[in-house]
């Protein structure tokens, strides 16, 4: 990883979003837990279509995303939905019974938070899906967020099982569908998406992870090892090519998936997250399929890209073995100044979280990690590394919920027997991690088909909270309660005249003796899009020492920091000199 220079001179301009009084008179070991689940006015219901077909798609979905469509300073929500899958047949033949006054639809909803003059906040979302005129079609399964016009709005993607969508905010308030227009639909079975902007022009392009060649009309049969009916797995089905659009500067999309040398190499692809794993200044690709190889997309800074999970030690897992990908992200989990990876997999498999070595090579060290026996009874899907209690150490959390039919479950009549609880794992200083679902708090106590995890802070207080779907079933919002009873500062990294979130920008920063390495992103997790903003958690550091910016384009600055425990909005203005 090189080091951060100050030899570029970017003008940048500093504004204060916000500055609560938070401070550290509670010790982060109470027996409070982590996570409340809040009552909120959200009223979404994932719809699945289940017929009875066992179709692999049914339980597979929703995604969500965390955005500020509003730019009002607070982070929204949107949320995709499912329909009836099998051919002709009517909302009332669902086995999980549609109860809405009106059709399953996306739902996007405005975070209306209100701000006491004690600091005390409410927070309440307001369905705003009619006057955003957005339409979902396809069945839908993940979205990714991005600015791809550079106006300073962020806009949609949104990947499904059928035609993927991107919706233009118009700034009002309302959204645009604009696919025919930029050439990104495609008529495939998409899951995962990521914005990035992989050769460095100041335009975000495009990532999408498809996954098989699945249709209801050639649904295939396949049994548990009792003989009984039960979903197929991505083996029965032939993996398709994820695809990467090159996005031109003029609100359009060229596909380039095939002379980018994406198209090479095809897997049943779930998640994926974008980042500079090797720290060359260039932003790379690491895509997480479900049963075959992962894929690790090495940026060659020529528009194109090569794998290099195997020689890596990414593509399968310490024994030799492609496991069942499905939720990945990225981060720095010991503080050695280098990105590592972590991934969730089925039931029976162990998630996985390669630590990097260093040189482009990695290391599987679930086992010494702690993190092998806890995971193998779960199938994890949406994750992140993020600090739940600001204590400077990255933490694990995983959305979990079988794919393959539980007979206890099915026994006892339930429509949908995948149910599983959801884990959350604390980081010990970077030698282990230690299962802290029991003190997360009741939601972690109950069994649903957990799906996607969108992470950001809701609240604006300075820790991260997390949305979490449910496959036929309701949106669980979790409020951190805990976080910030530790230091911690927020930083909103923007570049281009519209000011536009710089998403592959990276910072270290020193506090405490401590140097921690963060990033601006909103992919990873599964299906899923987070909030744009770093936090980093301080513990018990009361300044920043110094603070090293590297955004995308190679430039480098250091910056004061004029205190702690609020947001930051940091502009990119100008760049006399970037590095190659």
């Amino acid at each position: 990883m090189k080091a951060f220079g100050s030899n570029c001179l970017p003008v940048l301009a500093l504004a204060l979003l916000l500055s609560p009084a938070w401070g550290v008179d509670v010790p982060p070991g109470s027996d409070d837990p982590v996570f409340v689940e809040l009552d909120s006015g959200l009223d979404f219901v994932h719809f699945a279509g289940i017929s009875g077909e066992l179709y692999i798609a049914e339980m597979m979905g929703p995604g969500a995303a965390l955005l500020d469509y509003d730019r009002d300073g607070d982070l929204d929500l949107l949320v995709v939905q499912g329909r009836m899958l099998k051919p002709g047949a009517t909302l009332a033949q669902s086995r999980i019974p549609w109860r809405g006054k009106e059709p399953p639809a996306c739902k996007l909803y405005r975070n209306d938070l209100a701000v006491g003059a004690d600091g005390s906040r409410h927070l309440r979302f307001t369905d705003v899906t009619r006057q955003s005129g957005i339409r979902c079609s396809g069945y839908g399964m993940g979205v990714a967020v991005g600015d791809y016009d550079n106006d300073g709005r962020v806009d949609v993607y949104l990947a499904n099982l059928g035609c993927n969508q991107l919706l233009h905010n118009d700034g009002d308030g309302s959204f645009s569908t604009v696919t025919g227009s930029v050439a990104t639909a495609a008529a495939l079975w998409s899951t995962s998406a990521a914005f990035l902007d992989y050769d460095r022009d100041g335009w975000l392009d495009l990532y999408v992870a498809n996954y098989v060649d699945f249709t209801p009309e050639h649904n295939r049969r396949c049994y548990a090892k009792s003989s009984a009916p039960d979903y197929c797995g991505p083996d029965s089905y032939s993996a398709l090519p994820d695809q990467l659009f090159h996005n031109r500067g003029d609100g359009s999309f060229e596909d380039v998936s095939l002379k980018a040398g994406i198209a090479t190499n095809r897997g049943a692809a779930l998640g994926v997250v974008s980042d500079d794993l090797d720290g060359d200044g260039w932003v790379d690709l690491y895509v997480a399929n479900d049963g075959d190889a992962n894929q690790w997309w090495v940026n060659n800074r020529d528009g194109t890209f090569h794998d290099a999970a195997l020689w890596a030690g990414v593509a399968v897992n310490g024994t030799g073995r492609a496991e069942a990908g499905m939720g990945v992200d990225a981060a720095d989990f010991d503080n050695d100044g280098d990105e590592d990876l972590f991934m969730t997999h089925l039931t029976g498999e162990t998630n996985t979280l390669y630590e990097n070595l260093g040189d482009s090579l990695f290391e599987d060290s679930t086992a010494r990690l702690s993190l092998a026996a806890p995971s193998l009874p779960a199938t994890g899907f949406g994750t992140a590394f993020f600090d739940y209690d600001n204590d400077g150490w990255l933490d694990l959390l995983s959305a979990n919920g079988a794919v393959r039919i539980i007979a206890e479950q099915a026994k006892r009549g339930d429509p949908l027997p995948l149910g599983q609880t959801n884990q959350l794992f604390r980081n010990r200083a970077g030698k282990s991690y230690v299962d802290a679902s029991a003190q997360a708090g009741p939601s972690f106590r109950r069994i649903e088909a957990s799906r996607a995890a969108a992470f950001g802070d809701l609240d604006n207080d300075g820790d991260s909270d997390v949305v979490v779907t449910t496959n036929s079933g309701p949106v669980r919002v979790l409020l951190n309660r805990v976080g910030n009873r530790q230091h911690w500062l927020g930083l909103a990294l923007l570049t281009g005249k519209g000011s536009r979130p710089a998403l592959g920008a990276q910072l270290r920063l020193t506090a405490g003796g401590r140097t921690l390495l963060r990033r601006a992103h909103t992919d990873g997790s599964y299906c899923s899009a987070n909030d744009p903003r770093v936090l980093v958690g301080l513990g018990s550091a009361t300044r920043v020492e110094s603070l090293q910016l590297r955004w995308l384009d190679g430039a480098t600055q250091s910056l004061p920091v004029p205190g702690i425990d609020r947001y930051l909005t940091v502009h990119q203005a100008a760049v006399a000199e970037a590095q190659p």
